[in-house]
This record gives structure tokens, C-alpha cells and sequence, in this order.
């Protein structure tokens, strides 16, 4: 009776934390669609970024290249509250903050020494629709 009562606790929480991740537009891995970007020559491009989230933190990873042609790779975990939070691997800023402006669409702002550097709007787009095959 036990092992039947962990068992169902179990797959419930792991039916909730799949619940909370698909209820939330950003998350998951998103790659760089260069044909469709608007990216100014000579700044940093984002070619993957993920975003994951748990227990209302959230943690974005990401991987590109800096303006002078190099790899880079930046680590951020905080919440969405719009608060500085640390920063790792941008030699150009220390700390990120992101605020939910509405169910698609962040807004982020990127310090250095508590001067904004470099800010940003960050848009997801709705899913396609499912339609059944005849």
C-alpha cells in the first residue's frame, strides 16, 4: 500500500512539473533563425539560449558569438521580477534582470557596475495548431 502511495505521489509531481514547464512560452531550447533576425553587425549574437525553470526560478543559458567573432557562453539564474541578478561569462556586464511585460514577452536589462549596458525585448511565438490528419 505504500510503494502504491510514493508510486501515485511520484507521477503526480513529475505531472505537475511538466504542468508548470509547458505553461510557460519561454521555456525550452531556442535557436537562432538568422534569415528571420534583425541583428546588428558588429554586436553579440545569441545562436542557442534555453531557458528552464523551477519553483519560480529560472535559469537561461546561452551560447553565441561576442562581437569580435568569438564563442561565448553566459550563464543568469533569477526570478522574473524585474531585480538585478549575477551574471556569468559577459565580460561586458555583471548583472541581468528580466520583467514579464505579458504571457509572450520579457523584457531584459544587462548592468555593468549598476549602468545599463544593454536592454531588451524578448518575444515567443504562439505554437501552430494541431489539426487531426483526415
Amino acid at each position: 500500500m505504500k510503494i502504491r502511495v510514493v508510486g501515485l505521489t511520484l507521477v503526480f509531481s513529475f505531472f505537475g512539473a511538466a504542468v508548470c514547464v509547458a505553461a510557460d512560452p519561454q521555456a525550452g531550447t531556442w535557436r537562432l533563425n538568422e534569415s528571420k533576425s534583425k541583428i546588428t553587425p558588429g554586436t553579440l549574437k545569441n545562436t542557442q539560449v534555453v531557458y528552464s525553470s523551477m519553483f519560480g526560478q529560472v535559469k537561461v543559458k546561452s551560447d553565441g558569438i561576442d562581437a569580435n567573432g568569438k564563442p561565448m557562453h553566459v550563464e543568469w539564474s533569477g526570478k522574473v521580477d524585474g531585480k538585478d541578478y549575477p551574471l556569468t561569462g559577459d565580460p561586458n556586464s555583471d548583472t541581468r534582470s528580466y520583467t514579464k511585460v505579458n504571457d509572450r514577452t520579457l523584457t531584459t536589462a544587462n548592468k555593468k557596475n549598476g549602468q545599463v549596458r544593454v536592454t531588451g525585448r524578448i518575444l515567443s511565438q504562439p505554437m501552430a495548431k494541431l489539426v487531426p490528419s483526415p
